[in-house]
């Protein structure tokens, strides 16, 4: 549909019927020298109760607002003439669109008319400015020739990073290794031996020697009993620990459960109410905890066999093996990473981004300019011209004005991808059953009052005498724009080249745009202009 729109570009001063506006629009000059200051006036007719807004801002389009002067206002019976003048600039030379502004009257908008306006640059004397020699030639960085240089680079990056890591790993204190337990009573028991050789009571961390000691007998009980001990808070535990026993019929006595409970009550209290025990009472806690694991071992079913115990061991050392692989896959993977990354910043230091850009990432307009280029011709009168991708044909016949489908003979239009793209060709003939008076440049300014309606702003002309190889005379305008991505939700500027051929009663149009900054499709846009042949019309 994008596409579609451009069957606007036919819509010469022929077809364009005169509205009449609520709003005029005038300006005391179209053509000034850069920096000179041109008066846009904006005129309106209301009755005496309504409320006008005019426009305000710093810029309005690509011109800059020198000041904004206040409303005039000429009162005829019962109505107000207000006229609105704002002092306008711009310091780069170029062909800019003033852009349609919003009037508002009682909340209504109202549009002025966009207009043209040239600013051209200050002529220099070349007889009185000083003139400069050409520089010499300067030599290349002939680092070409020298792709071993960059291979040594690199290893020598590499092996100083396995060097370093090695020596940060042999001077690092060998962490504790992590003990697999074959049974649960082993890690229980070896936890509490632990706990004891922290010695935290004696540094007075209370607190923490509760929670440790509480958390190996909850942890213990999850693990044998199968009940949710850990987030269980100490009436949970205890009145799951008492269905369990009746369900799994273990041998345990009230005295057991019952010192259990207070052990757990105790640490509640020591945790969250800061209550401080005897190291008596802290020593029989810890005994109450032992015997209590003891006496849940001893209460267990003994299912487990000798072929069991061996594959428990068996299952310990495939286990440690495995941590063992995945360390080293760890340490490879980090030295691998660490060497792309290297050859990253290498190449991004001496060939620079833009390199590692195109040449390595890969680049979208490159893969266009590197591809299989297609030769063809388009449309009547034809036009044969050299593109990276065959241009299909869009169907616009359904947007030409009624009024104009008499005159028409004949309209094809050709495209590949969209003015938001990063690149976008579009070809255009249009042949007439009569003779039409066609001005170039009446069709260059309908193409870019569209371009304006589509989302176009800040669009900045410079335009040229064209000529093709065949010595067929045209208009050519180039300049840049900016238009919102629809997808991304950004704005992004783009640079184009319009070029237009008139031959009898055919009118011959050649779109091309990219991303400003794309250096690779300014390649493919000369590419394509320099290979433009024109036909006759048919």
């Amino acid at each position: 549909m994008k596409i579609k729109l451009y069957i606007f570009f036919l819509l010469f001063s022929t077809f364009v019927f005169a509205q009449q506006k609520r709003v005029t629009t005038s300006v005391d000059s179209t053509k000034v020298k850069i920096g000179a200051q041109i008066n846009l006036t904006l005129k309106t007719t209301v009755d005496t109760l309504s409320k006008v807004i005019f426009p305000e801002g710093n810029l309005f389009g690509g011109l800059e607002v020198l000041e904004s002067y206040p409303t005039d206002t000429i009162k005829e019976d019962f109505k107000y003439h207000l006229i609105k003048k704002y002092g306008l600039t711009q310091w780069d030379s170029g062909v800019y669109v003033l852009p349609r502004m919003e009037i508002k009257i009682n909340d209504k908008a109202h549009f002025s008319d966009s207009l043209l306006l040239e600013f051209v640059p200050v002529v220099v004397d070349t007889l009185k400015q000083h003139m400069y020699d050409i520089k010499d030639i300067a030599d290349a960085d002939g680092t070409g020739g020298y792709w071993w240089l960059y291979l040594l680079g690199i290893l020598v990056v590499g092996g100083l990073t396995y060097l370093i890591y090695y020596f940060i790993k042999k001077n690092q204190k060998p962490k504790e290794e992590e003990v697999v337990f074959a049974t649960p009573i082993e890690k229980a028991t070896a936890h509490l031996k632990k706990l004891e050789q922290q010695h935290l009571i004696e540094r007075g961390e209370v607190k923490i020697y509760y929670s440790e000691l509480t958390d190996i007998a909850r942890t213990y009980i999850e693990e044998t009993i199968d009940i949710p001990a850990m987030e269980s808070t100490t009436a949970e535990l205890i009145d799951s620990f008492k269905k369990a026993i009746i369900r799994k019929k273990l041998s345990l006595t009230e005295d057991t459960i019952s010192n259990l409970e207070k052990v757990l009550k105790q640490a509640d209290l020591v945790k969250f109410a800061k209550s401080k025990p005897l190291e008596f009472e802290i020593a029989e806690d810890r005994t109450k905890i032992e015997k209590t694991i003891f006496k849940i071992h001893q209460s267990l079913p003994d299912i487990v066999e000798e072929e069991d115990e061996f594959d428990d061991s068996k299952s310990i050392q495939e286990r440690l093996a495995k941590k063992k692989r995945k360390q080293k896959i760890v340490l490879a993977s980090f030295v691998s990473v660490f060497l792309l990354f290297a050859v990253f910043i290498f190449f991004v230091a001496t060939k620079g981004i833009d390199f590692v850009k195109d040449s390595i990432i890969g680049h979208p307009t490159k893969e266009l300019l590197n591809g299989e280029w297609v030769t063809s011709e388009y449309g009547d009168p034809p036009i044969r011209i050299e593109t990276p991708k065959v241009l299909e044909r869009m169907d616009a016949s359904n947007l030409i004005p009624a009024e104009a489908k008499s005159r028409i003979k004949q309209m094809n239009m050709f495209g590949y991808g969209s003015m938001t793209d990063q690149f976008y060709t579009m070809v255009m003939t249009t042949s007439f059953k009569d003779t039409v008076a066609i001005d170039l440049e009446k069709v260059l300014e309908g193409n870019l009052k569209t371009w304006e309606t589509m989302g176009a702003q800040n669009i900045l002309v410079k335009q040229e005498v064209y000529n093709t190889p065949g010595v067929v005379q045209g208009l050519k305008a180039y300049g840049t724009f900016t238009m919102l991505d629809p997808i991304k939700k950004k704005s992004n500027k783009l640079y184009y080249v319009i070029v237009l051929f008139k031959q009898n009663n055919g009118l011959q149009q050649i779109v091309v745009s990219k991303l400003e900054e794309d250096e690779i499709a300014s390649e493919i846009i000369d590419r394509i202009i320099n290979s433009i042949e024109l036909g006759k019309a048919l």
